[in-house]
C-alpha cells in the first residue's frame, strides 16, 4: 500500500467513525427529545349525586352507573401510571335511595374503592350541614348509620372559612407528588351555595370570593416553589364540542385568576366544558357519571412547568367496556340491605310529567308536588321551588325508589302563617339582577309585568276563588321546610310563623299519586 493510499484509507475510516457517531448521537438526541417530558394524566368527575345505580341514554348510548364509571376510570388509569383522580363536587347530595338511605357513605366507599386522590366540597355536600359533611370526609358516627370510617380522598377548599377561627375549614390547597413533579390543588365552591343551601347547614362557616381565594392559595404554592398549578372549582362553565362560545361563571373570572394557574375543573352547571379562556385550560364533565375529564399534562422535568395540556371528555359509554367487577360487589351489598321496599309500585301515570318549565315558567311536576303539599297540611295555598326535583316522572308503573330518586332532597313540608304582603314578596324574590328562579304555586294566581323594575313585577295577586289577595290578611300556606328558612334566597318565608311541620315532601306525593293515579295490578 503507498503512502497516498494508506492516509487516504485513514481519511476515509475517521470520516467512517465520524459519521456513525454523529447518526448515533443524533438518533439519541431525537429519542430524548421525543421523551423528555414528564406525562401525567388527571382523571376528573364532578356532580355525580350518588347516582351509583342509574342509567341514562346519553349520544344515542346507554352510559353512566358506578360500575361503568369505575372500569373506564381504571382502564384509563393502567394506561399512565402518573394519573392522579380528582373530583370537584357535588359527588353527593340529591342521591338516590341505594345512598341517601345511608347517609351517603355507599358514595363515599365507592370514591375510596378507585382512590380518588382530590376532592373538593360541592354546594351539596353541606346538605345537612357542616358536620355531616366533615364526618363524611374525616370519619365519625352518625345515630342512622353508626360509625363510617372517612374519605380516603384528600379534600381542599380554599373559600369555606370556619366562623369561628377566620381560617378555612379544611385545607385550602393539597400538593401531590408524580414522577419528582409537585401538584397543586386548591378547592372552591360557588358563592352561590350561600343562597342553595339552608341558613341552619351553614350557619358555622362563610363562603367567601371565589377568585380572592384562589389567588391567596396560588401565592402559598408559589412559595413553595410549585409550578403546576390545579384548580378544582364547583362553579359552573360550559362550552361547545369545539371549545368556542364558552360561557359561565368560571370563565368570566378566568381573566381575573392569577396566570399561574394551569387548568380548572369545574362542575356545578352539568354542562360540557373543554374550553381554555386566559390561557387556562377549563373542563366540565356534565353530571351524574355520565362522562369524566381525561387532562393530559406533558412537563419539562427541568423547569418543572407544564409544555403541553389537552383535555378529552369522555362518555362512560356500556357499549365499550365491561362493568367493574369490584363495584358491582359493593353495589349489590347495598342492593340487599337497601331491600325491596323501595321497589314497591305505588301508581301508575297515563303520561310523563316533565320536570322542566314550559315558556310560561310552569312545571306540570313542580305543581304535581305542590299539590301534594297542600293536601298534605290541609291549607289552600302551597309553594314549590325548581330544585325540588331532579328528574321528571315517567309514564307507567311508579316505584317508591322512582319518587325517591326524583324528589331525593329529603325536605320535609312546613304550614306558616303569611301576610299578603309576604306572599307578594315571595313572589317578587324570583327576579333578581342576576337570575329568574320562578317558584311553582297552587291555589293562588297571579299577573307580572316584566318590564316592571325588579320588586315591583307582581301586579295582580287572586286566590283560587278569584278573590284579591290582601296585604295585611293571614293565609295558610304550604312550603318545603327549606323554603321556611329561606332557601333560594326566598327570604320572605322566613318572615312567616311555623305552625305546623308535616311528613318529607316525598311521603306527601306518595301519598298523592297513590290515590290519584292508582296501578291498574293495585286496583285487582
Amino acid at each position: 500500500m503507498s503512502k497516498f493510499q494508506a492516509i487516504t484509507s485513514l481519511f476515509i475510516l475517521v470520516f467512517i467513525i465520524i459519521f456513525v457517531s454523529y447518526k448515533i448521537t443524533a438518533f439519541s438526541s431525537n429519542h430524548s427529545t421525543s421523551n423528555r417530558y414528564i406525562q401525567l394524566q388527571l382523571l376528573g368527575v364532578n356532580d355525580f349525586h350518588g347516582q351509583l345505580n342509574k342509567y341514562q341514554m346519553f349520544s344515542g348510548t346507554m352510559a353512566g352507573g358506578a360500575e361503568y364509571l369505575a372500569a373506564y376510570l381504571k382502564k384509563y388509569k393502567q394506561e399512565n401510571t402518573n394519573t392522579l383522580l380528582v373530583h370537584a363536587g357535588d359527588m353527593v347530595g340529591g342521591s338516590p335511595p341505594i345512598s341517601s338511605q345511608f347517609q351517603d357513605e355507599p358514595t363515599i366507599e365507592f370514591l375510596n374503592l378507585l382512590h380518588f386522590d382530590v376532592g373538593t366540597p360541592g354546594n351539596h355536600e353541606l346538605d345537612e350541614g357542616v358536620n355531616e359533611m366533615k364526618r363524611l370526609i374525616h370519619g365519625g358516627f352518625n345515630k342512622k348509620t353508626g360509625y363510617f370510617q372517612g374519605a380516603n380522598t384528600a379534600y381542599s377548599s380554599a373559600n369555606i372559612i370556619d366562623r369561628k377561627s377566620g381560617t378555612p375549614l379544611l385545607p385550602p390547597y393539597v400538593i401531590k407528588q408524580m414522577d419528582g413533579i409537585d401538584i397543586g390543588f386548591i378547592g372552591v365552591v360557588t358563592k352561590e351555595t350561600n343562597m342553595y343551601v339552608s341558613p341552619e347547614n351553614r350557619k358555622e362557616v362563610e363562603i367567601t370570593d371565589e377568585v380572592s381565594a384562589i389567588n391567596r392559595t396560588v401565592k402559598l404554592l408559589k412559595e413553595k416553589g410549585i409550578e403546576v398549578i390545579v384548580v378544582l372549582a364547583h362553579d359552573s362553565a360550559k362550552s361547545d364540542k369545539a371549545g368556542a362560545n364558552s360561557t359561565g361563571a368560571l370563565v368570566e373570572m378566568a381573566p381575573k385568576i392569577d396566570d399561574e394557574v394551569d387548568v380548572i375543573f369545574t362542575g356545578h352547571s352539568h354542562e360540557y366544558a373543554n374550553t381554555v379562556a386566559a390561557g387556562k385550560l377549563i373542563v366540565q364533565a356534565y353530571s351524574n357519571g355520565k362522562a369524566f375529564s381525561q387532562v393530559k399534562l406533558e412537563i419539562d422535568p427541568h423547569s418543572k412547568m407544564i409544555v403541553k395540556k389537552q383535555a378529552k371528555i369522555i362518555a362512560t359509554s356500556h357499549h365499550h367496556i365491561k362493568p367493574d367487577e369490584e363495584t358491582v360487589a359493593l353495589l349489590n351489598k347495598y342492593r340487599k340491605r337497601l331491600g325491596s321496599n323501595f321497589n314497591q309500585v305505588i301508581g301508575e301515570m297515563p303520561e310523563e310529567i316533565r320536570r322542566n318549565q314550559d315558556a310560561n315558567g310552569e312545571s306540570p311536576l313542580a305543581k304535581m308536588i305542590a299539590e301534594s303539599e297542600r293536601e298534605a297540611m290541609g291549607v289552600d295555598i302551597a309553594f314549590v321551588h325548581q330544585g325540588e326535583m331532579r328528574k321528571s316522572l315517567k309514564k307507567g308503573k311508579i316505584t317508591v325508589e322512582d319518587l325517591y330518586t326524583n324528589v331525593p332532597m329529603g325536605h320535609n313540608v312546613s304550614k306558616l302563617i303569611l301576610t299578603g304582603d309576604q306572599i307578594k314578596l315571595a313572589l317578587e324574590q324570583q327576579w333578581t339582577k342576576a337570575h329568574e328562579n320562578r317558584l311553582q304555586t297552587v291555589g293562588l294566581t297571579y299577573d307580572w309585568e316584566a318590564k316592571a323594575p325588579i320588586g315591583s313585577r307582581v301586579v295582580v295577586l287572586k286566590d283560587k276563588k278569584g278573590q284579591e289577595i290582601q296585604p295585611s290578611n293571614e293565609y295558610e300556606v304550604a312550603v318545603s321546610n327549606y323554603l321556611a328558612s329561606g332557601g333560594d334566597n326566598f327570604t320572605a318565608f322566613e318572615q312567616g310563623r311555623l305552625v305546623e311541620s308535616g311528613p318529607q315532601v316525598v311521603t306527601a306525593l306518595i301519598r298523592h299519586i297513590q290515590q290519584k293515579y292508582p296501578s291498574h295490578s293495585l286496583k285487582e
